[in-house]
């Protein structure tokens, strides 16, 4: 098996993990600073290829690579900023600035996806509305965007995983994506960080023992109702995904 060699100066950021919020990301993270052969970025969610006032007037790619220590022994430097598979104007960026970059995406079902989603944002204290009162009004709140995406109120917006990889795949080559569904990560960790170090093409991972890396507690369980308006908004998305990746989302429409 083919190995990357050291990477050499100056450097560019390699891969990325750009979605989907709330989707495992940060397991998937932790997972990745744990290897011996990766540098990734001082911090979760760099937050930015989605961030417009660094594009607008010639971008400087220097205060990006201020986040990155990586030393003669890495091979690969990357972050993890999910917003990234979301921003309409990210993947574009993302392609000038390297556009032999690996994309890894962790995609949730869609209809728990939100419901998580929105539990952060209330417990962040920036969402007051019952989770019902959301989503049916998400439309109306993120009217007032200028690009019609919102950073907090995008809980169903998000779940339309379709549109968000035919945009990156506008960008980049098949083969330099993976995407990975979250309950794989979650319930078969080692099997799935070998299918990863296969694609970034280092080393295997050192084994893990599966464990929840990442939850809050939820005041209360989506309910029938919302459940049932979801599966509506994302049932045929949900058929075109299957189509585009040969996944089985069964699970997801039950």
């Amino acid at each position: 098996m083919f190995f990357r060699k050291s990477i050499s100066r100056p450097f560019k950021v390699n891969f990325l993990v750009a979605g989907t919020q709330k989707g495992g990301t940060t397991a998937l993270d932790s997972h990745l600073r744990k290897h011996q052969s990766i540098c990734m970025a001082q911090r979760k969610e760099v937050h930015f290829f989605d961030r417009d006032e660094l594009f607008n007037n010639g971008v400087d790619y220097s205060s990006y690579h201020a986040f990155f220590e990586p030393k003669n022994s890495h091979k690969l430097i990357g972050e993890s900023t999910p917003i990234y598979m979301y921003w309409r104007e990210a993947p574009k960026r993302i392609c000038e600035y390297n556009p032999e970059m690996k994309i890894l995406i962790v995609l949730r079902n869609p209809i728990e996806r939100a419901y998580s989603h929105w539990n952060m944002e209330r417990d962040r204290g920036k969402e007051h509305l019952t989770f019902w009162d959301a989503i049916t009004n998400e439309e109306v709140r993120c009217h007032s965007e200028s690009s019609k995406q919102h950073r907090i109120f995008s809980y169903v917006d998000r779940g339309f995983y379709a549109a968000q990889i035919k945009r990156i795949w506008q960008y980049f080559p098949r083969k330099q994506t993976l995407f990975i569904k979250h309950d794989d990560l979650k319930n078969s960790p080692n099997k799935t960080l070998k299918t990863i170090s296969a694609f970034l093409e280092i080393e295997s991972f050192p084994h893990i023992e599966p464990h929840e890396i990442h939850s809050r507690p939820y005041i209360s369980s989506i309910n029938s109702q919302e459940k049932l308006y979801l599966l509506e908004k994302f049932s045929e998305d949900i058929k075109v995904l299957e189509f585009m990746l040969g996944w089985d989302c069964s699970s997801w429409t039950q």
